[in-house]
């Protein structure tokens, strides 16, 4: 019983390599070559495996796809929720929180690539995926936000809507800037910046004029 036991651990570490290694295989191929470019033999070329093994794990494509954004959405999710929970003041939260966004996105940049490149697709393959991916990150900003209001932080007068939405835009296109950037710099760097920005603007405070 022992052997059979620890054959059958080894053997479900075996398929979650080889199923890890396709997922990582296919962002890699769909960030260098578009997704609707891609093929299911270049997936299983880029993972070491046969055209075959692929459907063992996957119904097609967009499958591959789909469990991707649902496998990081966990994984990604749960730093997030951890590092807001550390911030004591909305603005150490709402910077703890962007500090790991960019991040998560400079230390993966095909997941970036992929992530950014079907967000912005007009008929998108993982579409519930996405929508749940952006209402858990609204919900996270929306908790910080409340407490900004709170604190005294953030006004009070704001469309929260639209505040949440300025905010998820803001870090968007720091985050595409960067991709299409040929100087490589630090993406991370960008997070107190974007903060300061986010929170203060760029006006001067009519009572200082």
């Amino acid at each position: 019983m022992p052997f059979k036991e620890g054959c059958t651990i080894y053997s479900q570490e075996k398929r979650n390599d080889k199923y890890h290694r396709i997922l990582e295989a296919a962002i890699k191929v769909f960030a260098e070559q578009g997704f609707y470019q891609s093929t299911v033999s270049q997936i299983a070329r880029e993972a070491g495996v046969a055209d075959g093994t692929i459907y063992l794990y996957f119904k097609n494509k967009d499958d591959i796809l789909i469990q991707f954004f649902q496998h990081k959405t966990k994984q990604v999710f749960e730093r997030f929720k951890e590092a807001v929970s550390k911030g004591d003041s909305a603005l150490e939260k709402l910077r703890n929180l962007i500090r790991l966004h960019l991040k998560a996105f400079q230390d993966d940049r095909n997941m970036a690539v992929v992530y950014q490149m079907e967000t912005h697709q007009i008929n998108r393959s993982a579409e519930e995926q996405i929508k749940a991916m952006s209402k858990m990150y609204l919900d996270l900003l929306s908790e910080i936000i409340d407490q900004g209001q709170e604190e005294g932080s953030v006004r009070k007068d704001l469309y929260l809507g639209l505040v949440k939405r300025f905010m998820v835009g803001a870090i968007d296109e720091v985050i595409n800037t960067w991709l299409h950037s040929k100087t490589g710099y630090d993406l991370v760097s960008m997070a107190d910046p974007l903060v300061e920005l986010l929170i203060n603007g760029v006006g001067t405070s009519r009572d200082k004029q």
